[in-house]
């Protein structure tokens, strides 16, 4: 599951998607799990008539609107410690209906996440976990009229302690605000993240890939010696796709700025800089050949430059979710450029380099045939798109249409409509995979689930 909390893990003894059943039923009588602003218990959950619907989406709201939280359903209370193990539906029909009424009564919608705890002893019947993490589209309202008519309310809930109340006008004008500035703010963070990843980089005219990612709730990453040691050995044995790219993992792990910073041997062909907030960039200098043909340019394959894409998310997705437990959406920006210069972002053009030759994405085959795949030049394409830090961590198909989403983007810059090697399906499209990795990645793509499309 998404949601994160150090204090609810330390609390149940582990991440939610690991609790069992008696570790919740131990629970019972326990002081220290009384309800919170975090935390809160359900005798059950029908949510079938239209008072026991608003009860519900007043609780994911409240949550949401706060710091988030998990509702744990199958549990009395008796002022608000837990006191009674009575289970609950938690079918999959019953959480579909769930998910129905937040999604009908809800506005904007609420992103949760439901995970069903089966009592060994009694089919279909546990606890039911509800997880909502805060939000960054926070306020969010209730839809409908109040079933209790004389109530005179705003209808924005939010937790407050173990209880709920309803915001103020003032209150909600200003989440409004708080939620308009955090877009600005969030372009702000990744133009100084690129921005300070490219000033690192070593004089170059040679095509580079820019991945900048940012947390919309941002974490924490502790930097210690212990911390940065095992860090370092952990960035060391990374290996997953990069090693393609490079034929080794990362070599030289240094501390930075509020930041992790790692190359590979040499420090010209992969960088990153995690950041403790969460925040990441990962840039590659493409894999690429010099051509004379009529004219100079560079070029590049597609294969490359999705093998980079998929690398550097998994990296940053792993770091914004294990390192630093970032919650939320993750933001990414994606940058393919003639070389460094040529970003808006990036460092001046030194008087004496010689010129930027052009580059031209081009399948080229075993006996070096090329086909010119562009048709256009472009300098500078950039692509946006938002993924679950989940989703780029474990590597399964949503890494692969995360991926698949930049890289149409910027090959759209170039004339064409879609990139080859990876579908917005989530899919590894094996005929369209250079010769160079081709074996690698499907072997790569059956280890971890993902659908293979061949000939």
């Amino acid at each position: 599951m998404d949601f994160r909390s150090r204090r609810l893990e330390a609390l149940l003894g582990g991440r939610l998607e690991a609790i069992t059943y008696q570790e919740l039923a131990a629970l019972r009588d326990n002081p220290n799990a009384a309800e919170g602003e975090d935390l809160d218990y359900k005798r059950e959950l029908t949510a079938k008539d239209e008072e026991s619907k608003e009860e519900f989406a007043k609780d994911v709201v409240a949550f949401a609107n706060r710091l988030g939280g998990v509702l744990i359903v199958g549990m009395a209370d008796a002022k608000g410690i837990p006191s009674l193990v009575v289970d609950s539906d938690v079918s999959d029909a019953h959480q579909r209906h769930l998910m129905q009424v937040a999604a009908k009564r809800i506005t904007p919608p609420v992103r949760l996440e439901m995970r069903a705890v089966h009592n060994p002893a009694i089919p279909h019947r546990g606890f039911l976990l509800i997880a909502v993490p805060r939000s960054p589209q926070a306020p969010h309202a209730i839809l409908g009229a109040p079933v209790n008519a004389a109530e005179q309310a705003l209808r924005f809930p939010r937790r407050s302690g173990s209880r709920t109340e309803w915001l103020t006008e003032t209150a909600v004008a200003t989440s409004y605000y708080r939620r308009f500035a955090a877009v600005t703010e969030t372009e702000h963070r990744l133009d100084t993240i690129e921005g300070e990843a490219l000033s690192v980089l070593p004089q170059s005219n040679r095509p580079h890939l820019l991945l900048a990612l940012t947390p919309e709730i941002p974490g924490d990453m502790p930097i210690t010696q212990a911390s940065y040691e095992r860090y370092r050995d952990e960035l060391r044995r990374w290996h997953s796709l990069m090693s393609l790219l490079t034929g080794r993992s990362f070599y030289d792990v240094r501390i930075g700025a509020r930041r992790i910073a790692a190359t590979n041997a040499g420090g010209a062909a992969v960088r990153c800089e995690l950041h403790r907030d969460g925040s990441g960039a990962f840039i590659v200098r493409l894999r690429e050949e010099p051509v004379v043909d009529g004219d100079q340019y560079h070029s590049v394959e597609p294969s490359d430059l999705v093998l980079s894409l998929l690398s550097g998310l998994q990296l940053l997705g792993s770091h914004a979710r294990d390192r630093a437990a970032a919650l939320g959406t993750l933001i990414i920006r994606a940058s393919l450029m003639e070389s460094p210069h040529t970003h808006p972002l990036g460092p001046l053009k030194p008087p004496a380099m010689t010129p930027f030759p052009p580059v031209r994405l081009e399948w080229v085959d075993r006996s070096g045939f090329r086909d010119n795949l562009s048709s256009q030049e472009c300098s500078y394409a950039h692509a946006e798109a938002a993924a679950l830090p989940d989703d780029l961590a474990d590597g399964g198909a949503g890494l692969v249409q995360t991926a698949a989403l930049l890289a149409d983007e910027l090959v759209q810059a170039f004339g064409l409509a879609e990139v080859g090697p990876v579908s917005l399906q989530g899919e590894i499209r094996e005929a369209s995979w250079s010769s160079h990795y081709r074996e690698a990645v499907v072997r790569w793509a059956e280890q971890h689930h993902i659908p293979v499309v061949r000939p």
